[in-house]
């Protein structure tokens, strides 16, 4: 007897369908590959817990409102009035304070706060951005607002194009792993001819306490660890903002030092303003306990022997890394074209500086 047959039960379709064997294949993103350096959801849940407590996040807005004020005056010397500008990542608003409290240039000239009609404050963290929402500085700025951020890694900034007559940022872009493509949004969200100016941690940032955690940690451990997040370096910066599309660029490095009593009170700060050690391959995201007891000893001793001069304090220092660039706009002054100078640099230099027949 036959098997019975199961032609008279499939689809005619079915029965001319021939199974090919199919390979895929791995295809590269049109958009430029992203560089994961931080783990940006634990640095939000840093800031988050950091400013939660709000009168311990105060005591330690030392160094962001001193850079903020830097980078204010910085803004001083551009002569003109800013209708709408942008606070990038302005953490719990320390340029908008800045901008109430530093007296003018002169007895005579109007406030700073005066010179712009109205400052958007941006972060990625709601806690840390309302942290002084209460207090009297805000009602003293022509108009304030507050917006919250999505996350950098997975949503662009949520601003029209040409939408600011100017945008700051003070001390939060160091955290960003696409650098490069959020000046590009920067440059987007600006109108023509308008100013970007920024201030990050620059890599020689705590050199210090790199270095005595990694001397502490080949005595104690036999090996060496990322304890301090890796950091832009200063002659990065300028290729960065010419790539975002940034004209008439300055790009300078400030040195801050600041005495601590010892390694412990330093790393409380650190965790205090959110700024703790959120890099990729930090220990506690491969499975290790993290800095132990013997380490954070032999830590301070070495920090001790090798930074504090013999003085009951050490120092820690902070590299800030200012830049400004503008976007392209009429009347900006443009390089000549190339080929097109009369003076010879070789033979101007061989004389002296001097020009012929003279």
């Amino acid at each position: 007897m036959k098997p019975a047959s199961l032609r008279p039960f499939l689809p005619r379709p079915a029965l001319r369908r021939r199974f090919q064997p199919c390979r895929a294949y791995a295809i590269q993103s049109p958009r430029a590959p992203n560089l994961q350096v931080f783990d940006s959801n634990t640095k939000y849940l840093q800031k988050e817990r950091a400013a939660a407590h709000a009168e311990s996040s105060r005591k330690v807005d030392y160094l962001r409102d001193e850079v903020a004020s830097r980078l204010c005056e910085r803004l001083l010397d551009i002569s003109r009035h800013f209708p709408n500008v942008l606070d990038l990542g302005a953490n719990a608003c320390n340029i908008a304070r800045i901008l109430t409290t530093t007296p003018p240039p002169a007895p005579s000239d109007p406030p700073l706060r005066t010179r712009l009609t109205h400052l958007t404050s941006a972060d990625w963290s709601p806690t840390l951005l309302h942290r002084d929402a209460d207090l009297p500085f805000n009602s003293l700025l022509p108009s304030h607002t507050r917006t919250v951020l999505p996350n950098p890694d997975t949503h662009p900034l949520p601003f029209s194009p040409h939408s600011f007559d100017a945008v700051l940022s003070s001390l939060s872009l160091h955290w960003i792993n696409d650098l490069p493509g959020l000046l590009s949004q920067v440059a987007t969200i600006l109108k023509p001819d308008s100013p970007f100016l920024a201030a990050i941690f620059g890599g020689d940032s705590l050199f210090e306490l790199r270095t005595s955690l990694q001397l502490a940690d080949l005595d104690r451990r036999g090996g060496v660890a990322t304890h301090v997040s890796p950091l832009a370096d200063v002659r990065d910066v300028g290729g960065l903002l010419q790539k975002a599309g940034f004209k008439l660029l300055t790009v300078d490095v400030d040195d801050i030092v600041v005495e601590y009593p010892d390694t412990f009170a330093l790393m409380q700060d650190l965790q205090a303003m959110g700024e703790s050690n959120a890099a990729l391959v930090r220990e506690t995201n491969a499975g290790l306990r993290g800095l132990g007891r013997d380490v954070l000893l032999a830590n301070e001793s070495i920090y001790r022997e090798l930074h504090s001069e013999g003085g009951e304090r050490i120092p820690a220092t902070w590299r800030v890394i200012y830049m400004i660039g503008w976007t392209a706009g009429k009347g900006q002054p443009e390089p000549l074209a190339r080929g097109t100078g009369e003076v010879n640099m070789k033979d101007y230099l061989e004389a002296g500086g001097k020009k012929e027949g003279k």
